[in-house]
């Protein structure tokens, strides 16, 4: 099957405002045709100038040939604005259309995917990648067609006057057409990919390190301390540098043959005129000075036109790396949860094939208690709730909530049967009444301000200028990691799901936050079947189960009481907490 050209399939995306694509194509082509008639007129001017001479007197038309040279390059100017406006509009639909195209199969696929993938070189696919296309048939491809129109018209100018002098300007361009095919073809397009991949690159480590900014402040780092945004760069500069040397000599000869014509002209003019000049020939000289420049506009156009096509090819591939990721698998026959009990089977998951996270894992959670997973950093705590959550898959193995597989229930059932409360919650730019009402979009005023009640936000209302109705991240108005975590359990108490998993979600409160975001999971947890993940093992002593996961199996499990009486990994870490929490910075005398 002979593959869809990227330039069908833009098209194809405008729909109905792929004419508006083609009447640009029109039009840029006849501009490119009238911007040539100016040059014709002066050449009548000059011909009017050499004829009457010295008596000026004599020229009659040389006015009338003056204005109509200006009234052409008027047209021609006007005509080539109203393509351009005609491909805007085309373009602009396309762009916006590809963008919502990549966000509707975002939403679809799994929540892990953003993880795995990079929130940096994601946001680059919807933004820059759709935007590359825009530039393409916004400019790159009226101008194309402008290209093609204008050497058509030029040929024939060229060969109308004087053929001689005309081939003596057509070797320069053959010159520098062939030094720009060494410039381009396939091994340019694999530049442009490694060009775009090193883009790609530095745009998620720089997210890390944006992130990872109050780290570097707090330790009085510097970037260097980022080894991996550092590294990123690096490798763009060395990159960059490689590829602008091997271009260096090439682009060198090519401006110079394409900007050599008027070696040509003058050659020619010597040796056509060693048995004397007449007026026609000085004539036709002087016109071919005049418009051989326009050869050199035309076919640096050409070579930037061939460069954006690979990039616009390179954003399509890039683009469709995410419209090619398979969706998690929609049930046919939708069950229902019988209730609120967590039950997983033999779970094994890894992730792009490398070394399992998840080595059989079996558990069961009764409607109801309230579980905990510890264990030492890497074991798969995270992973394992985020299965039970359904942001992944897993290998083999079966996940079920309220005794039905989770890939038998709708995914907006399941999202409304579980709720997550995450280590580092985000709020959008909105009010609190808004980022709460996310949890619930139906929500009345009453419900939403009663949410924040019962999670312990009176106070963060009482000290903001419009209370709920304060727009969080405009002037000045931020709130603390323990705050925005307050407003992230409101968010689910609202939601008011019957399954509840917090992810270090007091990981980053202070001790006064911490009191309350615990008072808040207290009335959070009330009649919910609750899974923690804690490295404070102080906050999960009561829970109703401790599971202790590592190396991506369950290591031991009971209450803290019993898993304290055993000597095993969860006494260890009992203790070593203990050790930590009485660790006190000492005095110096």
């Amino acid at each position: 099957m002979k593959k869809q050209s990227n330039l069908s399939r833009l098209l194809q995306i405008a729909g109905n405002h792929k004419y508006f694509i083609y009447a640009s194509w029109v039009l840029s082509a006849l501009s490119a045709i009238i911007a040539l008639m100016p040059f014709y007129y002066i050449w009548k001017v000059i011909q009017e100038v050499l004829e009457t001479a010295p008596d000026f007197t004599r020229a009659q038309n040389m006015t009338h040939n003056g204005w109509m040279a200006v009234l052409s390059a008027v047209i021609a100017v006007l005509i080539y604005i109203s393509g351009l406006m005609c491909s805007h509009k085309g373009a602009f639909r396309i762009a916006a259309n590809l963008r919502l195209l990549t966000i509707k199969q975002i939403v679809r696929l799994p929540l892990g995917f953003t993880e795995s993938f990079g929130s940096g070189k994601l946001r680059k696919i919807v933004n820059e990648s759709s935007a590359a296309t825009e530039t393409y048939l916004a400019h790159q491809l009226p101008d194309r067609a402008n290209a093609i129109a204008t050497p058509c018209g030029l040929l024939a100018l060229l060969l109308v006057f004087d053929w001689r002098l005309g081939l003596l300007s057509l070797i320069p361009v053959a010159l520098g057409f062939l030094i720009m095919m060494t410039m381009t073809g396939q091994r340019m397009q694999e530049k442009m990919k490694e060009y775009q991949n090193a883009l790609d690159d530095m745009s998620n480590e720089a997210v890390e390190y944006v992130r990872g900014i109050p780290v570097v402040k707090t330790f009085g780092q510097t970037i260097f301390s980022f080894k991996k945004f550092k590294d990123s760069i690096d490798r763009y500069k060395i990159w960059v540098i490689a590829y602008t040397r091997e271009l260096r000599t090439p682009m060198m000869f090519y401006t110079a043959s394409i900007n050599g014509v008027f070696a040509s002209l003058i050659a020619g003019g010597l040796l056509f005129t060693q048995n004397g000049v007449t007026k026609q020939f000085l004539m036709d000289l002087i016109f071919y000075i005049i418009i051989t420049p326009i050869i050199s506009v035309t076919l640096t156009r050409i070579m930037f036109q061939s460069e954006n096509a690979m990039i616009v090819d390179d954003a399509l591939q890039r683009i469709d790396s995410v419209l090619d990721l398979r969706p998690l698998d929609e049930a046919k026959h939708p069950e229902h949860p019988k209730d609120a009990s967590v039950e997983l089977q033999n779970v094994h998951f890894n992730y792009n094939g490398e070394t399992e996270v998840l080595k059989g894992i079996s558990l069961t959670i009764p409607q109801g208690q309230t579980v905990a997973f510890v264990g030492p950093s890497g074991g798969g705590k995270t992973t394992l709730a985020n299965l039970i959550s359904r942001f992944s898959d897993p290998q083999s193995g079966i996940i079920k909530i309220g005794g039905v597989n989770v890939k038998d229930i709708a995914k907006e059932e399941l999202m409304d049967t579980v709720s997550f409360v995450f280590q580092n919650s985000r709020l959008i730019k909105a009010s609190i009444l808004e980022n709460v009402r996310m949890g619930r979009p139906d929500a009345t005023r009453e419900e939403v301000l009663t949410a924040l009640h019962d999670a312990q936000c009176d106070d963060i209302l009482e000290k903001l200028p419009h209370g709920a109705d304060t727009v969080i991240g405009t002037k000045g108005v931020y709130l603390s990691g323990g705050e925005q975590q307050r407003i992230a359990i409101a968010r689910v108490m609202l939601k008011n799901s019957p399954v509840i998993i917090l992810d270090e979600a007091t990981a980053f409160a202070d001790p006064d936050n911490e009191t309350r975001v615990q008072a808040a999971f207290s009335r959070l947890s009330e009649g919910k079947t609750v899974i923690m993940i804690a490295h404070r093992l102080s906050t999960v002593t009561g829970a109703d189960k401790i599971y202790v996961i590592c190396d991506g199996q369950i290591a031991e499990s009971g209450t803290s009481r019993e898993l304290l009486e055993q000597d095993g990994i969860f006494r260890r870490m009992w203790q070593n907490y203990q050790t930590s929490v009485q660790w006190k910075v000492a005095k110096e005398v």
